[in-house]
């Protein structure tokens, strides 16, 4: 089993930053993507943004030019940079990982959640 465990969420002023940060943990063989979604009340999960085992990244258009993912492969951890955020940024925030076990199947693992509160 491999676990994701989220931090970094709180609350924030329109305009600032936040940086998430998601640890992967257990019998790790092989992490592929990992990414992170969001969901705010009332409305369906959605991607924000995700990043490749080698590096490249997709944004969803509404974080583009303010958010960053980036990935640590030798710590198996994923960040969400995220700058100039809005209320509409509100939202519980969830890793997820495509793994790999040994034997080459193939499963996704989520974390918990943290939530970002952006409001003056």
């Amino acid at each position: 089993q491999v676990q994701l465990v989220e931090s970094g969420g709180g609350l924030v002023q329109p305009g600032g930053s936040l940086r998430l940060s998601c640890a992967a943990s257990g019998s790790i063989w092989r992490i592929n993507a990992m990414g992170w979604h969001r969901q705010a009340p009332g409305k369906a999960r959605e991607l924000v943004a995700s990043i490749t085992e080698g590096s490249s990244t997709d944004y969803a258009d509404s974080v583009k030019d303010r958010f960053t993912i980036s990935r640590d492969n030798a710590k198996n951890t994923v960040y969400l940079q995220m700058n100039s955020l809005q209320p509409e940024d509100t939202a519980i925030y969830f890793c997820n990982a495509d793994l790999q076990s040994a034997l080459g199947r193939r499963y996704a693992s989520w974390g918990q959640g943290t939530q970002v509160t952006v409001s003056s």
